[in-house]
């Protein structure tokens, strides 16, 4: 939903961009900046029950990781590892906001909620996980009501104002989120399977098969080269 707002947010951050520039700072180093400050801020204050400090600080961080990428395109050196970089390192800071929520919400004998907290988390991660499949298989997989700008921002909004002491906020703010984490999933599967059925119904489903099945035997291969090794 947010898809709109990226075109003036990047005119907007392209000066600060420019004054990043004439500094050492590359954008994989805001990238990781930005990663560990919202885990460190997620982890650190969260569990021990500072809901709006850490929301200050989680958000604060999140908006420094935003402008790694006007720094890029400044610079004109954006690439795919920086995209890869930027991606993961995304999750890792998801991650660490609901687990951190999730830690207090046991803590403080919410266990529920704290299960709604860590389906959020699971949920999310599907999320991207499906668009990422994908697209690595050529199909489309990029829409849903709640990607992941949405997802934090109803998050840190609730944590933060139950921080403040607004009563019910947090259930309510992760049941919805929960819900549309949900929702999205399966709007991407639906997606994904329309996608998958317009390719074999085209000219070249064929070809999309075959490329659909080499990728296939290619994880395939890659897990057994590195069955020792943690799956991503």
């Amino acid at each position: 939903m947010l898809k709109v707002l990226r075109p003036p947010l990047a005119r907007l951050l392209t000066p600060v961009g420019n004054a990043l520039a004439r500094t050492p700072l590359t954008p994989n180093m805001l990238t990781v900046i930005g990663a560990v400050g919202v885990t460190a801020g997620a982890l650190t204050l969260f569990p021990t029950g500072h809901l709006f400090a850490g929301t200050m600080v989680c958000t604060g961080f999140v908006l420094a990781d935003m402008l790694d990428g006007a720094l890029a395109r400044v610079q004109g050196n954006s690439g795919a590892f920086g995209a890869f970089l930027d991606s993961t390192l995304d999750r890792v800071g998801d991650a660490a906001v609901f687990s951190g929520i999730a830690i207090w919400l046991v803590a403080s004998g919410q266990r529920a909620l704290a299960a709604v907290a860590l389906f959020c988390l699971v949920a999310g991660s599907l999320v991207s996980y499906a668009r990422a499949r994908a697209e690595g298989l050529g199909l489309r997989g990029d829409v849903g009501i709640a990607e992941r700008a949405e997802r934090l921002i109803i998050g840190l909004v609730a944590i933060g104002l139950s921080g403040l002491g607004v009563p019910y906020v947090l259930s309510a703010g992760l049941w919805i989120l929960a819900g549309l984490s949900a929702f999205t999933f399966g709007q991407r599967v639906h997606a994904v399977r329309r996608s998958a059925s317009d390719q074999a119904a085209g000219p070249a489903g064929s070809g999309h098969e075959a490329e659909a099945a080499d990728a296939g035997a290619a994880d395939a291969g890659a897990g057994a080269a590195n069955s020792g090794s943690a799956i991503a």
